[in-house]
């Protein structure tokens, strides 16, 4: 039996998780009776890894704080007899992970030794290991992951990689009778949005928000759901007062986070900015709109059919203008 070992120490939130589906996906068709242990670095809050992931069998977090905690955390690694680790590297290298990795007795250690011009100096821990041109040729997240799970033999194919997220009939139920109880009308078109990030500069102003708002229900007397993270208060709560000056009736959510999954593949149209919560719309097969300035769309946008986004030319997610998202918005729902 395959003993797999996989190192996301770094660059492990909600999205992060998301993107690396395909991963765990493609080495559970490799491998099927393999068991795959993951190690994460801490997060600043509890990331739901199992309720997304059922290919992870077990999930170990690093502790680097003391000297004591680090020997005992290598022999819980060595304990675990994997004979693959792998390093899935895709912005930046960890020496941490590797030299984990190497420690951890895996024959088989797999991972990048360069992408672009960024190389990795810890390389030379690696057995198998892949050189790529992800910025050049401008790949996603989700394929660079899938680069180097083709080390070892993984793949899958665009309508596996594509598959959206499944849920429960409770779960389902559960987001209907939210939608049903929190916008009780008939016939009515249901937007969502997400005024929040967890980067200042990836935050489209909260004004735009509302004007925008404000267009779509000039057209469509429409009901807006407004998502928030849980350091968006700032933002979400101007927004809400935008929202209740023009008498735009809409409804803030607080559910578990499967069930927001299922939502927002329900709505019409979700309007996010470069979030975790993006990705979640994405992989639950939701129609999303997603906003971007400094950071890159075509790494990071969704994927799916009935995904697009707008990326600032300048790097400035204000030079988005509130006419620029209105009219793809018009687009995507006439589609």
């Amino acid at each position: 039996m395959d003993r797999i070992l996989i190192i996301r120490q770094q660059n492990n939130q909600l999205g992060d998780l998301l993107c690396s589906l395909p991963l765990y996906y493609a080495l559970k068709k490799k491998f099927p009776e393999s068991i795959i242990h993951l190690i994460s670095g801490k997060t600043n809050y509890k990331i739901p890894y199992t309720k997304f992931c059922p290919f992870v069998n077990n999930i170990i977090q690093m502790d680097r704080e003391t000297i004591g905690k680090n020997f005992k955390f290598i022999r819980e690694v060595r304990s675990l007899k994997c004979n693959i680790g792998i390093i899935p590297s895709t912005m930046q290298f960890s020496r941490t992970s590797h030299v984990v990795n190497y420690l951890s007795g895996a024959k088989i250690r797999v991972g990048v030794k360069q992408f672009d011009t960024v190389i990795n100096k810890s390389a030379w821990l690696l057995n198998r290991k892949g050189t790529f041109l992800w910025e050049a040729n401008k790949v996603h997240q989700t394929d660079r992951i899938l680069d180097i799970a083709k080390l070892i033999g993984c793949d899958l194919t665009e309508e596996e990689k594509n598959i959206p997220l499944s849920y429960s009939f409770n779960e389902i139920k559960a987001a209907k009778d939210f939608l049903k109880s929190s916008f009780p009308y008939k016939d009515v078109r249901i937007f969502a949005m997400h005024p929040g990030a967890g980067k200042v500069d990836n935050r489209w102003s909260t004004d735009n928000f509302i004007s925008l708002a404000k267009s779509l229900y000039n057209k469509y007397k429409c009901v807006f759901l407004i998502t928030s993270g849980y350091i968006d208060k700032e933002v979400t709560e101007k927004t809400i007062q935008g929202l209740k000056d023009n008498n735009i009736p809409f409804k803030v959510e607080n559910v578990e986070v499967r069930v927001l999954g299922a939502i927002l593949s329900m709505i019409d149209l979700y309007i996010t900015n470069d979030t975790g919560v993006m990705h979640l719309a994405g992989f639950s097969g939701g129609k999303v709109l997603s906003l971007f300035g400094p950071t890159k769309g075509y790494e990071w946008a969704p994927q799916q059919n009935g995904c697009e986004y707008l990326q600032s030319k300048s790097g400035l997610i204000s030079d988005i203008s509130v006419d620029d998202v209105l009219s793809t918005t018009l687009k995507m729902i006439n589609n």
